[in-house]
């Protein structure tokens, strides 16, 4: 018999015993509530309190054990698993009958009293037992056995109910979250919400969604940053905001990478750059505790800690060092052109110095940063938001924190010269126009804030899914998406 054939009397067969509940008048989709006294882990770890006392338990049927006349089922619950043992001459032969017909993944009420076996397991001696949900789909017996592996992202709600790794790392998201914004609380950050549709798709380097207001008949973007309107709050007197909230960028898929994702994104009044690499550090530590218990990690095998204080390099630098070619000694951007070239880094006939730096930036030295490293003083032809170095006015007061090679962190002493602002939005203008896509929009009213005047600001963004993925040793960023983008099956 081939495997749908199977599945389909198994089915069939629950469906059957649905209908044969409903026609005893024992239908379970009609139970609205069960009160729960206890869960598992906790009559575990306070057993000398509840011994002998009568709980109420609800959880998931996991497994059963059939003893002619009494049963052991394993009961899944938000904490873990705990066992209840069940006689037909405690709960009525009526019911006994009706339990024994109950499958894996059915969903029950238990009240009994707790005592231990004579293996020393906790365990529930059932005094009633009530079907609150009927399982129509078998669960998978062996999750890691199934032909298609994306399955478990499509059906979380099963790969959550079989695996108890994939939710204690959702777990440590949460707790995670928690702890940045405990940090931001206790400094008297304001939590806030900005647009995610606007008229204007700015604030990043990112190709955007494009959808359609009907009523207002235009065209508008979905958000690929925050930066913009909250920077804009800063200009209304509120000194320091941040939100956490979703991003979207119609860019590729990768193990790190998702249309949609999750990011914080802060900006603090009469603060800069080192102030938010302080911040960073101390915020991305807490984190760590807070999802693990320690700053020094494994991740896929490598050793990483996340300890402060963090390396700090200039991006100049570090291409020195990686490369041992100092791009910041070359006096024109056609030299520098033509030393990419003899390195096999691809450039265009208008390629910048700085734009240079970046590209072996990106194409040398990225890898190598496999311990937490502030990089700083970005190009100025890369850094559109970003203050400059009074010192050296083509770099900025900017840096991108990576670890594991990736970027997790990108913060700046944020640029409040409308005049220079606006100069840079039209540098972006003439990219867009000669080609390129992700590049950042003309916004006619951020620059109207920044005439009415932004203070001296330090501004930060980090990407909290791939960050978590770091925390819980995760190793494709669907692993810490409840519900990641995926193809449809049918395409």
């Amino acid at each position: 018999m081939s495997e749908e054939m199977q599945l389909s009397e198994v089915l069939q067969v629950r469906r059957d015993k649905l209908k044969t509940l409903i026609e005893m008048g024992r239908d379970p989709f009609k139970v609205e509530k069960y009160d729960q006294t206890h869960f598992s882990q906790n009559l575990k770890d306070r057993f000398e309190e509840v011994e002998g006392k009568e709980v109420s338990i609800a959880g998931r049927i996991m497994a059963k054990r059939g003893m002619g006349k009494a049963s052991f089922i394993d009961i899944q619950d938000r904490e873990g698993r705990v066992q209840s043992y069940v006689r037909k001459d405690a709960i009525g032969e009526e019911d006994y009958n009706v339990f024994v017909t109950y499958d894996i993944g059915d969903i029950v009420g238990i009240k009994g009293t707790v005592f231990k076996t004579k293996q020393e397991e906790v365990s529930v001696r059932a005094s009633s037992v009530i079907l609150l949900s009927k399982s129509l789909q078998p669960l998978p017996e062996k999750w890691n056995g199934l032909k298609d592996k994306e399955l478990r992202y499509r059906q979380r709600y099963v790969d959550l109910i079989v695996n108890p790794d994939v939710k204690q790392a959702f777990i440590k998201r949460t707790k995670a979250i928690k702890a940045l914004r405990r940090y931001l609380d206790d400094r008297d950050f304001l939590e806030v919400e900005t647009p995610i549709l606007d008229v204007v798709a700015s604030g990043a380097t990112a190709k955007p969604f494009i959808t359609h207001h009907n009523s207002l008949d235009i065209d508008m973007y979905m958000r690929i940053a925050t930066e913009l309107h909250l920077k804009r709050l800063v200009v209304g007197g509120l000194d320091r905001v941040y939100e956490i909230g979703r991003l979207f960028r119609n860019e590729g898929m990768s193990v790190k990478h998702n249309p949609e994702f999750t990011t914080i994104e802060w900006y603090m009044a009469y603060a800069d750059y080192e102030v938010m690499m302080q911040m960073c550090e101390e915020v991305v530590a807490e984190m760590a505790n807070a999802a693990g218990g320690t700053t020094k990690l494994t991740y896929q095998g490598k050793e990483i800690d996340l300890t402060p204080p963090w390396r700090r390099i200039k991006m100049v630098d570090l291409v020195t060092e990686v490369t041992g070619i100092n791009l910041e000694e070359v006096a024109t951007d056609e030299e520098a052109r033509k030393i990419a070239k003899e390195k096999g880094v691809k450039v265009e006939k208008d390629t910048t110095k700085g734009d240079i730096i970046n590209l072996f930036f990106e194409e040398f030295c990225e890898e190598t940063l496999i311990q937490p490293t502030f990089v700083t003083h970005h190009p100025v032809e890369i850094s559109p938001f970003a203050k400059r170095d009074p010192e050296n006015p083509a770099y900025t007061h900017r840096f991108e924190a990576f670890a594991n090679a990736w970027e997790i962190a990108n913060a700046f002493s944020e640029l409040n010269d409308p005049i220079d602002q606006k100069e840079r939005f039209e540098a972006q203008v003439k990219r867009k126009e000669s080609g390129e896509e992700e590049v950042a929009m003309m916004d006619e009213d951020f620059l109207n804030a920044l005439e009415v005047g932004l203070p001296p600001t330090g501004g930060i963004g980090i990407g909290i899914d791939r960050l978590v993925m770091l925390l819980t040793d995760a190793a494709s960023i669907r692993d810490v998406i409840f519900f990641p983008t995926m193809k449809p099956l049918d395409k």
